[in-house]
């Protein structure tokens, strides 16, 4: 099935001509679950990784060590998402389920070894239109370690660029992480992609003062009542945040989701040039607004992450090196 944004219900820079100039396209990446093979582009699926290339890992100390609720296996995480599925944790379990579930709660020590890094994201440059890549390559893969990590209490991400073709035996039994977080919230479920081109315009904490007070004032004007899923006129002030501006969920490119975090300008470590947008992550496949596709609006697309409090994680990469370290920021 093909997942289709909805149009706006205007186009916001006819009302405003101050935004056309600000309009940037992005790619939703709209991920299901699904069976990805290593030939797909995918979240949580299997990477086309060389057999004679070094499976990542991570040796950085995490927070968590020697404090908190104790780590936990794949195996747990993956049992426990599969009693939930059942309803093993409904309104009324009997003991055999409560022991069931609470025991992929109970943990190991950790292991104090570097851990496996977890596959995120596989994207193929002929699946994605506008994917960054250097000369050369065509396909860009995400992993990370899925255990959180300062400063920015996140997992911490690997960002590998290849040349698909240039791959020939294949690495068919990558390592797993030995620890993960007691919730299991950094493993994502294997999803298909169906990546779709839409543009967007700024958050309005990234707008000038003026305009986006006009911009609130028209939109409270224009749609209030309009909306069964907003109930307030200071809801509406915000219409152009949820609806008209940045596009929610996964996608690659386009204007960041600035939220709890102010705007500020993102730079290289390496080099202090102005940082792109490489690959927004997001805790869902979808947050019940008007860019839901009409399909999907009364289905559930569990992914299986959830990065702080229901927020995005996202990779910046350097566009006058991808050599230069990518940066990552939760918002």
């Amino acid at each position: 099935m093909v997942r289709v944004t909805p149009p706006r219900r205007l186009d916001i820079a006819v009302a405003f001509p101050e935004l056309v100039p600000l309009a940037r396209q992005t790619v939703r990446l709209h991920p299901r679950p699904g069976e990805p093979t290593v030939r797909d582009s995918s979240v949580g699926g299997p990477l086309l990784w060389p057999a004679g290339e070094p499976w990542p890992v991570c040796a950085d100390a995490h927070p968590e060590e020697g404090e908190g609720d104790p780590p936990v296996s794949m195996a747990d995480v993956r049992l426990r998402r599969e009693l939930y599925e059942k309803g093993w944790a409904g309104p009324h379990p009997d003991a055999r389920e409560e022991a069931a579930v609470d025991a992929t709660y109970a943990g190991h020590p950790w292991t104090g070894k570097p851990n496996a890094l977890l596959p995120v994201a596989q994207l193929y440059a002929r699946d994605v239109p506008l994917l960054p890549c250097p000369e050369g390559a065509d396909l860009l893969q995400v992993l990370w370690c899925p255990l959180n990590h300062e400063p920015g209490w996140m997992p911490a991400a690997r960002v590998v660029w290849r040349s698909s073709s240039q791959v020939d035996a294949l690495l068919t039994d990558p390592p797993l992480p030995a620890d993960v977080t007691n919730y299991g919230e950094y493993v994502p479920e294997p999803c298909v992609l169906h990546p779709e081109v839409v543009t967007e315009y700024p958050a309005l904490l990234e707008l000038e003062a003026g305009l986006a007070d006009r911009i609130e004032d028209w939109c409270e004007r224009e749609f209030t009542g309009t909306d069964p899923r907003y109930q307030y006129a200071e809801e509406f002030r915000a219409y152009y945040q949820y609806e008209l501006s940045v596009a929610p969920g996964w996608k690659v490119g386009g204007w960041g989701p600035w939220s709890f975090r102010d705007p500020a300008v993102v730079r290289c470590t390496a080099c202090e040039s102005v940082m792109s947008p490489l690959l927004t992550i997001a805790s869902g496949a979808l947050d019940g607004s008007g860019w839901d596709p009409v399909d999907d609006r009364d289905s559930r697309h569990d992914i299986g992450i959830n990065i702080g409090r229901s927020y995005h994680m996202q990779l910046y990469y350097c566009p006058l090196s991808f050599e230069h370290p990518h940066r990552e920021l939760m918002q």
